[in-house]
C-alpha cells in the first residue's frame, strides 16, 4: 500500500512509521514545513511544503495514496494548549489537503483527533455521539477539523476514519515534548522535588506505540462501520495514583506527594466500546512499563528540560519601540515640512527675477514629492504649497484682496490637480510593480515547489525502476517467458501464447482472437470457458469502448467492470492492420494499473514478434504445402495442423473438429476447391497419409460441425464427422 502521512516530526510520528514500515508498506511524509532538516527515517519520500501549498494537490497525484493519515491534535507544526494555534491556519492546511485527497478520490483519510475537545467533565465515559466542549482556541481548531472531516464523509463521499485517541503520552525528548499530564508530573518532580495529585481527577492513558497499532488497525483494513471511534486504552487512574507510582521510582525517596482538594470529581475518559468490538483492542505498554522509562530518560538528560527563563521588557524598551514606530510614520511628513523652507524662500527669490519669475516653485515642490510619495505626500505638500503663496502675497496685498483674486483659486485648482495626478499616477504604477514583484515571487515559489516533487518523482522513479527489473515480472523475465514461444512449430505459436500471456499477467482466463476483416474477429486459442464467454466469432466493432482504445493502439481496461467486456484488452498490429486482439479476465481491482497495462503491451509486441517469424516461415513454404494449383494441404502440412490442434485441444486451449469428405481419387482436387469456399478462413482442407481429404473447422465442437455437414451436402458431398483421427 502507499500511504501518505500528512505531520511534522516527533515521537508519535515515529512510532507509526515504524509500525506501518514493519508491515512493508512504502510510506510518504508530508512535512507541513519547508524546513528540509527534520528527520523522518525510513520514509521512501519526504515532501516539504506547507499544508496550504497549491501544490498539494500534485502531491497527491503523484504519490496516488491508498492511506492519508493526517496527525491532526499531535501535528508538531503546531503549538499545544490554549492561545498558542492559529487555528485559522491550522484549518486552512487541513481544508487544502481533505480537497486535495478528495480529488484521487480513492484513498481513505484518517484524521486523529484527542480527548481535547472534550473539557468538561462528566460522570460517565464520554461516548463518539456526545457534544464537543472545547473552549480554547486550539481544542476549537481540533474539533472543527473533526466536523470538517465529516462533513467531507457525508456530502463528498470521502472515505474518512476519525480516530479520537485518549490522552496520548510518551518519553519526551525535550521540553518542547511535554504536553500531557505524565510528562508535566514527571517535570515537576525533576525539578521541585514535589509533585500534586488528586484523587477526584481520572483520565486514560495511551502510549504512542500503541496508539501506532491502532491506527494501523484502521490503515489496512478494508471496511469500517463508523467514520468516527473513541479510542483508549480503558486503564482509568487518578493523579493521585500516577503521583505515588513516580514516588516509588525515586530510590532515595525525594519525592513528596502533595494532596490538592478538588471542589468536586473531574473525569475525562473515552468510552472506546465499538472501536474494541469492531478493530479489536490490546493494550501492549500499559502505565506501568513506561513510567519508568520516562523516569529514566529525563533524569538522565535533566539539562534539556531545565527552565528556560523569557526575558520581560521593560518600560523604557517598551516606550521606546512605539516611539521609533511613530518617527517612522511621521519621517515622510517631517521630510516634506524640511523640504518646503528652501522651495519657499527659492520662490522669494524669484519674484521681480528677469530670468525666474515664470517659474513655479511651488508647483515643483509639489511635483516632487507626488512623485517619489504619492498621492498623500502631493496633498499635503499642495497645502504647505497654498499656505505659502498666500503668506507670500499678503507681503504687498491684504488678505481679503488675495481671496477676491480669481487667479488664486485658478492656481490654487491647477497646483492641485497636477499634483493629485501625478501622485494617483505614481500609486497606481507602484501599486502594479508590487503586483508584478508578488506575481513572480508566487511563481517563482511555485516553480521552486514543482521542481522539487519533479526531483522527488525522479527518486521515486529510479527505486521503482531498480525494484522492477529485479523482480518477477521485469522486462528480463518477460523476454526470457516469451522467448520459449520459439520452440514450438510454427502451426503451434498462437495456441501457446495464451498461455505465455496467462503466466505473465497472473490469470487463468486469456484468449486470443485473429481478426477476419475491419469488424469480425474469430476466437483462435482460450485458457478457460470464461476467456470464451464472447464467442467463436465476434463482431468487435460493436464493442465501443474497447474499439475505440484498440483503434488507438492504447490497452483498454475495463474500470467500470462492465460484464460485457474483457478487463484488460490489446490489439497486434502489423503494418498498420489489427491483426491480434489479447483479451484477459480474471484480473484484481488493485491490478488493473497503467503499470500492467504497459506490461500487456510489452508481452504483445514480443508475442508479435514470434508470430511474424512462424507467419513468414508458413509463407515461405506455402508452394510445398499446399498441392499444386488447390486449395488443399499436402498430406506432411495437414498432418502437422492436425497434430498441432488435437495437442492444444486435450491442453484445453482450443476446439477443433475434423470432418472426413468421401470423394473419389480423381475428384479430390475439384471437391477441394469447391468445399473451400464453403469454409471460413481459419478453417483448413487437406489430406492425411491414407490420401482422404478432410476438413479441420477451428473453434468448433463435433455437435457444431453439423452446420458444415449440411453445407457439403447441399453441395454433393458425403462427409461425416471423425471423432478419433488417426494421425
Amino acid at each position: 500500500m502507499e500511504i501518505l502521512l500528512v505531520g511534522g516530526a516527533g515521537s508519535f510520528m515515529d512510532a507509526l512509521v515504524g509500525k506501518i514500515k514493519k508491515e512493508g508498506h512504502r510510506i510518504y511524509v508530508l512535512t507541513g514545513s519547508k524546513d528540509q532538516t527534520a528527520d523522518y527515517p525510513r520514509v521512501f519520500e519526504k515532501y516539504c511544503f506547507p499544508y496550504d501549498s497549491e501544490c498539494i494537490k500534485e502531491i497527491c497525484e503523484s504519490v496516488n495514496p491508498d492511506v492519508v493519515v493526517f496527525m491532526g491534535a499531535y501535528d508538531t507544526n503546531y503549538s499545544y494548549g490554549p492561545n498558542k494555534q492559529n487555528a485559522v491556519s491550522y484549518s486552512a492546511g487541513l481544508l487544502n489537503v481533505l480537497s486535495a485527497v478528495a480529488s484521487i478520490g480513492r484513498a481513505r483519510f484518517i484524521y486523529l483527533s484527542s480527548e481535547q475537545v472534550y473539557q468538561v467533565s462528566k460522570s460517565s465515559d464520554i461516548r463518539e455521539l456526545d457534544p464537543v466542549t472545547a473552549s480554547d482556541d486550539w481544542s476549537l481548531a481540533v474539533a472543527q477539523g473533526e466536523e470538517l472531516c465529516l462533513n467531507y464523509y457525508y456530502n463528498k463521499g470521502l472515505d474518512v476514519v476519525i480516530m479520537r485517541m485518549d490522552h496520548v503520552y510518551e518519553i519526551p525528548k525535550q521540553l518542547s515534548d511535554i504536553h500531557e499530564i505524565c510528562g508535566a508530573m514527571c517535570l515537576e518532580a525533576l525539578r521541585s522535588g514535589e509533585i500534586h495529585g488528586s484523587e477526584r481527577t481520572r483520565f486514560s492513558m495511551l502510549f504512542v506505540d500503541d496508539a501506532a497499532q491502532f491506527i494501523y488497525e484502521v490503515v489496512h483494513k478494508r471496511e469500517h462501520q463508523w467514520p468516527l471511534y473513541n479510542v483508549s486504552s480503558g486503564e482509568v487512574i487518578s493523579s493521585m495514583a500516577l503521583a505515588e507510582k513516580l514516588q516509588k521510582l525515586e530510590p532515595q525517596g525525594h519525592i513528596r506527594v502533595i494532596p490538592e482538594e478538588e471542589d468536586a470529581d473531574i473525569s475525562i475518559v473515552l468510552n472506546s466500546r465499538p472501536f474494541t468490538e469492531e478493530f479489536g483492542l490490546r493494550i501492549f505498554h500499559p502505565i506501568d512499563s513506561v513510567l519508568p522509562r520516562i523516569v529514566r530518560y529525563m533524569r538522565q538528560h535533566k539539562t534539556d528540560f531545565s527552565l528556560k527563563q523569557t526575558r520581560r521588557e521593560t518600560f523604557w524598551s517598551r516606550l521606546t519601540a512605539r516611539f521609533a514606530r511613530i518617527i517612522q510614520v511621521l519621517l515622510p511628513f517631517i521630510e516634506n515640512i524640511l523640504c518646503f523652507i528652501p522651495f519657499f524662500m527659492l520662490n522669494n527669490r524669484a519674484v521681480g527675477s528677469e530670468y525666474f519669475e515664470k517659474l513655479d516653485f511651488f508647483l515643483l515642490y509639489v511635483l516632487l514629492f507626488a512623485v517619489v510619495y504619492g498621492q498623500q505626500q502631493a496633498t499635503f505638500s499642495a497645502i504647505l504649497a497654498v499656505a505659502g503663496y498666500f503668506f507670500r502675497q499678503m507681503y504687498d496685498r491684504s488678505g481679503f484682496e488675495v481671496l477676491l483674486d480669481y487667479n488664486t483659486y485658478v492656481w490654487v485648482a491647477q497646483l492641485f490637480i497636477i499634483g493629485l495626478v501625478v501622485g494617483y499616477m505614481r500609486d497606481h504604477i507602484h501599486t502594479l510593480e508590487q503586483d508584478s514583484r508578488h506575481e513572480i515571487d508566487f511563481l517563482s515559489d511555485q516553480l521552486v515547489d514543482i521542481q522539487d516533487i519533479n526531483q522527488s518523482n525522479v527518486r521515486m522513479k529510479n527505486v521503482l525502476e531498480t525494484q522492477i527489473v529485479n523482480q518477477n515480472d521485469s522486462f528480463g523475465k518477460i523476454y526470457e517467458i516469451t522467448s520459449s514461444l520459439e520452440r514450438y512449430a510454427p502451426e503451434e505459436v498462437l495456441f501457446y501464447a495464451a498461455e505465455v500471456v496467462s503466466k505473465l499477467v497472473d490469470s487463468e482466463d486469456v484468449a486470443i482472437y485473429t481478426v477476419a476483416n475491419r469488424s469480425y474477429a474469430r476466437l483462435f486459442s482460450a485458457t478457460s470457458k470464461k476467456a470464451r464467454c464472447l464467442g467463436n466469432s465476434i463482431e468487435y466493432v460493436k464493442y465501443e469502448k474497447m474499439n475505440d482504445c484498440l483503434k488507438e493502439r492504447k490497452v483498454f481496461i475495463n474500470r467500470e467492470m462492465d460484464e460485457q467486456y474483457p478487463l484488460m484488452a490489446n490489439a497486434i498490429y502489423s503494418e498498420d492492420e489489427m491483426q491480434l486482439i489479447l483479451m484477459v479476465w480474471g484480473i484484481p481491482w488493485e491490478r488493473m494499473t497503467l503499470g500492467q497495462a504497459n506490461m500487456l503491451v510489452i508481452i504483445g509486441y514480443l508475442i508479435q514478434n514470434a508470430v511474424v517469424r512462424a507467419n513468414r516461415y508458413l509463407a515461405a513454404l506455402e508452394q510445398q504445402r499446399y498441392l499444386e494449383g488447390t486449395h488443399i494441404l499436402g498430406a506432411e502440412a495437414f498432418t502437422s495442423l492436425a497434430s498441432a490442434y488435437l495437442v492444444a485441444y486435450r491442453k484445453g486451449l482450443t476446439e477443433c473438429a475434423f470432418i472426413k469428405i468421401n470423394v473419389a481419387e480423381e475428384e479430390v482436387q475439384k471437391a477441394g476447391d469447391e468445399l473451400s469456399k464453403m469454409m471460413r478462413q481459419s478453417d483448413f482442407i487437406g489430406q492425411l497419409a491414407d490420401g482422404g481429404l478432410y476438413a479441420l473447422l477451428s473453434n468448433t465442437s463435433n455437435t457444431d460441425a453439423s452446420f458444415v455437414l449440411n453445407r457439403f451436402k447441399d453441395a454433393g458431398y458425403d462427409s461425416c464427422v471423425v471423432e478419433e483421427i488417426d494421425l
